[in-house]
């Protein structure tokens, strides 16, 4: 399975709510209500922990609605009990389980390592024919290198599973793949029998990402898509997201977060991301905001999306053209510089952190802005605008 990354901040315009800031609470009052209760907001408004009790005068009514008793408080409850001297990402006491991590260079990885250095301990699932491979790399120290965490300990797994994601359970596996040899050997890599594994081996976890993706016609245009390549690109790129949410939402500690990849290609044209891939991320985005919904009044779930810019990862050269991608990336995002793994991965720690605890069904872009263009400045139409440009 390969990884495929994804991008950028989009955040959604709030829609008008009773609850009344503390800036636009004077402007408020000041249609609605007479002299006296604009007495009491003034006083009120110099509070940074307001409780108001608003009766509303209505100039085209003489009814006079009575609203339930708001609290808006200037630091979220957490923050109140636990000061602390700066603002920092802490997840010690926290685990993880990363899906789709088999090597060090892939947005997965990164997660990881951002996670860890926050204090987390790591579990990660790993595709089953790339298992054997990954955990010897990991025990003859080919990936020490990368293990290197910002205060110069080395990044722990404490334990890798065995994993598929297109299978939720054993009677979901076919014969060819039973008797496939580079299956042989490995046990309990369903979704549901992984989840039951880490259940029985640590009780609960608090973080899950999915980073994991694959379409097997990726390098073919829709049109010249089968359907078996598209449903098995949606299969294995977004349903796998829905089903490992399934199978650990119970054993996840209520206020713990979910994570997925994207890439802008939900969204925009990229010719020659095909196979089924653009409308796999599309349904990952969607499911995330009702997983969002679901998970949340379930078990105060958190579930997010990063949009990641291009990473020449192993798995992302699968489409052929990730080089050019880069490329692009670099001569028109509104930021001109590489983009790294590791701000994919501090991004996904920000979200798995108390930092964003009223994050929740969003999609971030991580992309150096790129996500906001709406043409390309490299062409010709452009070459008399002046624009800054440095050189890849």
């Amino acid at each position: 399975m390969m990884a495929i990354g994804a991008s950028a901040l989009q955040i959604t315009a709030a829609r008008p709510s009773m609850f009344l800031t503390q800036r636009s609470l004077g402007v408020t009052m000041a249609s609605f209500v007479n002299e006296s209760d604009r007495i009491l907001s003034s006083k009120l408004t110099s509070s940074s922990h307001m409780s108001l009790v608003l009766n509303v005068k209505r100039s085209f009514t003489t009814s006079r609605p009575n609203y339930e008793k708001f609290v808006t408080k200037s630091m979220s409850e957490a923050s109140e009990s636990k000061p602390v001297s700066q603002l920092s990402i802490d997840l010690k006491g926290k685990r993880a389980f990363i899906a789709g991590v088999a090597d060090d260079n892939g947005y997965g990885w990164a997660i990881a390592k951002s996670l860890a250095a926050a204090g987390a301990e790591i579990l990660v699932g790993t595709w089953v024919p790339a298992l054997n491979i990954f955990e010897m790399s990991l025990r003859r120290g080919k990936f020490d290198g990368s293990r290197v965490l910002p205060d110069g300990s080395l990044m722990e797994i404490t334990k890798v599973y065995p994993l598929d994601a297109v299978f939720d359970n054993p009677d979901d596996v076919p014969e060819d793949i039973k008797a496939n040899k580079r299956y042989a050997g490995a046990s309990n890599w369903t979704v549901q029998e992984v989840a039951e594994s880490v259940k029985q081996d640590f009780g609960s976890i608090d973080i899950l990402v999915h980073s994991l993706a694959n379409g097997p016609e990726v390098t073919k245009p829709l049109l010249e898509t089968s359907r078996k390549g598209y449903l098995a690109a949606v299969s294995a790129s977004s349903y796998s997201y829905v089903s490992l949410l399934k199978h650990f939402l119970p054993i996840m500690n209520p206020g713990g977060s979910s994570i997925s990849l994207t890439y802008i290609a939900s969204e925009r044209i990229i010719p020659g991301y095909g196979g089924g891939m653009s409308s796999a991320k599309a349904a990952l985005e969607s499911d995330t905001r009702v997983l969002a919904f679901e998970a949340g009044r379930k078990k105060k779930i958190r579930v997010n999306t990063i949009s990641a810019g291009p990473l020449g990862s192993r798995a992302a050269k699968a489409i052929g053209f990730i080089d050019t991608m880069i490329d692009y990336s670099y001569t028109n995002a509104p930021i001109q510089k590489e983009l790294f793994a590791d701000e994919v991965g501090n991004t996904a720690a920000f979200l798995a952190s108390p930092l964003a605890s009223a994050i929740t069904g969003a999609l971030i872009y991580v992309d150096n802005g790129l996500n906001a263009m709406g043409v390309g400045v490299d062409s010709p139409l452009f070459k008399d605008l002046n624009i800054p440009t440095e050189k890849h």
